[in-house]
């Protein structure tokens, strides 16, 4: 009888856990966020105080939260990659943005094509918001970095719409990195207008496919949203590449 007293109790703390295991996955709870209040998670779980405590606690020994002292509970880094021996390859090999692009293209192709399906009118609001915001930002004076993060969050909201929390922390644990490409891309070729009103218009294809739950069509329009952007900073490089060359051979080096 005492066993079955000490295995109440312990069931609770677990499924306080898996339920906000389950906000977090579903990215309700996003990486670094603050908890609520307990106050405010006891009313919107449902369960006593006491419980809830327990089940933080075996969120705290799962490494899935943290707890900073006088500032709260917060989301762990979850999906956090090791980057560091990545990071040193991306910085002195540029060749790998490539790689990253290719990587880029497969993950927002097919999370284009699942949000178009999937996606509730809630997740269109987001991505409509994001864009809008993208959108604004190409008339005014807005940095290099700014215009990286709208664009890199126009991204996340259509893979956040998918609803396959794997897809989501997998693009969300590159973020580091993906956000280095937008900003490469963005600070190469944004200051050119040509490719900046191909990009805007590419941009447009994907919101609207995605809005107007054409699978298809959204796949193909991230795909080849990436793929013409690896394209023409390939074109650039090559261009450099060339100009350095002529560079050189007026200047009697070859």
């Amino acid at each position: 009888m005492h066993a079955e007293i000490e295995e109440k109790p312990r069931q609770v703390a677990d499924e306080v856990a898996e339920r906000i295991e389950r906000l977090i996955l579903d990215g309700v709870l996003k990486a670094g966020q603050a908890l609520p209040s307990e106050r405010r998670l006891t009313e919107k779980l449902g369960v006593s105080r006491t419980a809830l405590r327990e089940g933080l606690k075996l969120l705290r020994a799962r490494e899935i939260i943290h707890t900073a002292q006088g500032k709260g509970s917060f989301v762990a880094q979850i999906s956090k990659v090791d980057a560091g021996p990545l990071m040193h390859l991306f910085n002195s090999q540029p060749r790998t943005l490539y790689d990253l692009l290719e990587v880029r293209s497969l993950l927002e192709a097919e999370s284009a094509r699942l949000a178009a399906i999937r996606g509730t009118e809630a997740d269109f609001i987001m991505i409509r918001r994001r864009y809008d915001e993208m959108v604004s930002a190409q008339g005014a004076a807005t940095d290099t970095a700014t215009h990286a993060h709208l664009d890199h969050a126009f991204h996340l909201a259509i893979c956040e719409a998918s609803h396959n929390p794997v897809l989501v922390h997998t693009l969300q644990s590159l973020t580091d990195l993906l956000l280095g490409s937008v900003f490469a891309c963005v600070n190469n070729l944004y200051h050119r207008e040509p490719e900046k009103r191909q990009i805007d218009r590419q941009h447009t294809r994907l919101f609207n496919a995605v809005i107007g739950r054409q699978p298809e069509q959204a796949r193909k329009a991230a795909a080849d949203h990436v793929d013409s952007v690896r394209q023409s900073l390939s074109d650039i490089e090559q261009e450099e590449q060339r100009l350095v060359r002529a560079t050189l051979r007026l200047e009697g080096w070859t």
